[in-house]
This record gives structure tokens, sequence and C-alpha cells, in this order.
């Protein structure tokens, strides 16, 4: 099972505060463990929402508006993607993250092409597995 998990933001972390060099060094200790393990697919840290921009679809067309965001407690601040065998045992990772108290993790299952059943038809599902190795070719 896959899993995003999205590092909830705060006000340091949309003020542009940078994590020092021992908070980086935690960081890159647990990432190793989860990569060591076979759990971390990629992860990433994020620019605070000044830098950011909102893709808006509605009756009229589609607009851009510019960040910076209101700090609501749903912006992200960075993320991993991971795989385990249970959301247990994707909890149980997280719990083991490096950070401070108050910080947050919102952590999602990722739709797998079983999901979708037959509207995932053979033809989409070629389309979706030629994507995914152009992508990773890419890399």
């Amino acid at each position: 099972m896959r899993f995003m998990v999205m590092v909830k933001a705060n006000r340091d972390t949309e003020a542009g505060v940078m994590p020092s060099e021992a908070q980086l060094a935690e960081m890159g200790r647990f990432n190793e463990e989860m990569v060591k393990a076979g759990v971390m697919l990629s992860g990433e840290g994020l620019h605070p929402t000044a830098k950011g921009a909102r893709i808006r679809f509605s009756d009229d067309g589609v607009s851009a508006v510019d960040g910076p965001f209101p700090a609501n407690g749903d912006l992200v601040c960075g993320f991993w993607m991971i795989e385990t065998a249970s959301r247990e045992e994707a909890i149980a990772w997280m719990k083991r993250a490096p950070f401070a108290p108050g910080d947050e993790l919102e952590l999602r299952q990722v739709f797998e092409a079983e999901d979708f059943g037959e509207a995932f038809t053979p033809e989409l599902r070629e389309q979706e597995d030629r994507l995914r190795a152009e992508v990773a070719a890419r890399r």
C-alpha cells in the first residue's frame, strides 16, 4: 500500500525559516532508515506558499492566485511517498519521524488501479503504465 504523508506547515516554515544542520542530519537518518527498509519512495520539502500559486477552476474559466495563503492548518511544507504492508505500519513509521511537539503529519492512502474497478479499462491501464515508464525514464 502506498501512502502520501504530508508535513503540515507552521509559522516558521511559512516564514522561510530553514532547518538547522542538526535537524537536517536527524531527518537524513530517519530517511535513510526508511530507504534501507524499502519504505520510502520519495520525499521533499516545499518552499513557503509565498512562492506558490493556486489554480482555481470554475464555470467562468481557470484562474491562478499567487501566494502566500492564510495559515489555516491546511498548508503543506513537505511530503513523503511511502510504501508499507498496511496503514498501521505506515503510522508506526511516521510516529518515529523527527518532529517537535505541536508539529503535525497527515497520512493518506494512494489509490491503486484496482480501486477504480471496471472504469479503469485495459486501455487506460496501458496508458497509465506507459506514462509511468516515461516519467521514470526521465529520472
